[in-house]
């Protein structure tokens, strides 16, 4: 399961899109409950947004029961996520994300695709607490052999996912999408650390 990813380098163009925050900050250590970017369409076209990650239903009473993935293969039918499914799809920027394989005790390896940027498919959501909506969302994640890796989407995928017009048999050929080729590194254990967030993390094994 992807559990942590990174953002921490970005282009002026990407850094010119409406809702880039003026304070963000280069994270190499982001895990569920952080708050993440996201990319949506909004009133005028595509924008950034800060959500916690970790999908947040207004109807959801237990806040710590907010899943910060949602499985590709079930997502359409569950009623978590069928509505944001629907109408609230966004992506999540990233660098890369880390995946721990072995056996006794697992390994870090850092995973990216050699571009830039790389986009996650993702679901937001709305919390309305005492006159303002707080932003949420959860990563889609697909089978990867014994593992679970995000849903990696390319500039034509991308634009299907977040088009208000994608139809049900498009989004559900995205879903379905073969896993995406991906460079590996093994890397020393210091990102075992959630708590640290800094260069340091990507040190090579």
């Amino acid at each position: 399961m992807c559990g942590r990813y990174a953002l921490f380098r970005w282009s002026p163009a990407f850094a010119a899109l409406p809702g880039f925050p003026d304070d963000q900050q280069p994270h190499w250590n982001l895990a569920p409950g952080s708050q993440v970017l996201m990319l949506r369409v909004g009133n005028s076209g595509q924008e950034l947004a800060c959500g916690r990650w970790g999908l947040t239903p207004a109807w959801l009473q237990d806040l710590s029961k907010s899943p910060a993935h949602a499985r590709a293969e079930s997502l359409a039918e569950q009623p978590m996520f069928r509505e944001s499914f629907r109408e609230r799809r966004c992506l999540i920027p990233a660098n890369g994300f880390y995946e721990w394989r072995g056996a006794g005790r697992k390994r870090p390896y850092w995973m990216s695709n050699g571009e830039p940027l790389m986009y996650f498919a993702a679901l937001w959501e709305f919390y309305p607490v005492g006159g303002h909506e707080y932003l949420s969302l959860a990563m889609v994640t697909q089978s990867a052999s014994s593992l679970r890796r995000p849903l990696i989407l390319d500039e034509q995928e991308r634009a299907q996912w977040l088009g208000g017009d994608a139809s049900p048999e498009q989004l559900a050929a995205l879903l379905a999408k073969p896993a995406a080729a991906l460079r590996e590194r093994p890397l020393a254990t210091l990102v075992n650390d959630p708590k640290l967030d800094a260069p340091e993390c990507l040190t090579p094994a």
